[in-house]
């Protein structure tokens, strides 16, 4: 299947959204709306490019009857897949909405166990995949099984075929990941905190660590900040963006429609000052929706206005 964007996602989920009132910890809570959704940061990534009429495909693992149901999930969106089926059973990630307090608490479960022969498989997938491909994009946790170093070897694999790869991963993935010099990656501000190993407490500290990674080869790096807007560079400009106010209703994919975003500036060949506006705004819209809905094309069209890019 021909696709300009694919999207990985190892350890995909059902998200199941609940809405409580008020949460009482440790008390009784009755639920005032529930949804379950398919989950996973390539699947979020895959979802809002439908949305953006892009031509996506997501691609990844998946197992038992849970993983079945994510995939018919998908096919009633109209989204492309290319999934391995794994043994075992696809996690279910919790999402607790508590309305008065405007939080959501997560509880993610660590996914099914990956052979070496199902890896070996999907690889081999994947390979194929991006023969006809122009973005790759990599993100979220890694499932019992599969080693640290995956996005090195699929970053290696994308670059010898001329493919661009955004990563957005953390700890270790995202460590080994950068090695192999991704073309963009989408690091959120505490993710960049434990890679440098240090707190980027000022907009200097922020811009240095950005920079570094440049030096290393990355050609672009977005840092996202919630509600403070996010710092983008390539190694020509920089960017301090900031949005526009919003009543967060949650964040969840808030960090996956601004990778989304990015992909979409990429295959139109925005410059750096408009991708920094498309992300943030993307970004924004969807941490303003409730449960894992997100943002559409003529949303973040509609809001590019309101957001400001500054020079830095």
């Amino acid at each position: 299947m021909n696709s300009p964007v694919v999207t990985v996602t190892l350890n995909p989920a059902l998200d199941k959204t609940i809405t409580v009132k008020s949460l009482k910890i440790g008390g009784l809570n009755r639920v005032q709306d529930m949804r379950i959704d398919p989950g996973g940061k390539g699947i979020n990534v895959a979802k809002v490019l439908k949305n953006f009429k892009v031509d996506a495909l997501a691609a990844g693992l998946t197992a038992g009857f849970q993983g079945q149901l994510l995939l018919e999930y998908l096919e009633e969106e109209d989204i492309k897949t290319s999934f391995i089926n794994a043994e075992g059973e696809t996690r279910t990630n919790s999402k607790i909405v508590d309305e008065k307090a405007k939080v959501t608490t997560e509880i993610n479960e660590p996914g099914f166990f990956v052979t070496p022969k199902i890896l070996a498989h999907f690889n081999e997938r994947l390979s194929n995949l991006l023969d006809y491909s122009s973005i790759l994009v990599l993100g979220g946790s890694l499932p019992p099984g599969v080693p640290e170093d995956i996005y090195r070897i699929y970053v290696e694999m994308a670059n010898s075929k001329g493919v661009r790869t955004i990563l957005d991963a953390d700890g270790k993935a995202l460590e080994e990941g950068i090695k192999a010099v991704p073309f963009a990656i989408k690091p959120n501000i505490y993710e960049l905190e434990k890679l440098v190993g240090m707190k980027l407490l000022t907009e200097k500290e922020i811009l240095s660590a950005g920079r570094n990674l440049i030096e290393q080869g990355v050609s672009m790096v977005l840092i996202s900040m919630g509600k403070e807007g996010a710092v983008i560079l390539n190694n020509k400009e920089a960017y301090r963006v900031n949005s526009f106010s919003i009543i967060p209703k949650s964040t969840v994919g808030a960090g996956d429609s601004m990778v989304a975003a990015l992909a979409y500036t990429l295959l139109e060949n925005k410059t750096l000052e408009e991708i920094a506006l498309w992300t943030t705004a993307a970004g924004t819209i969807t941490a303003s929706k409730p449960g894992t809905q997100v943002c559409t094309l003529s949303e973040v069209q509609q809001s590019l206005h309101q957001v400001r890019a500054l020079k830095i």
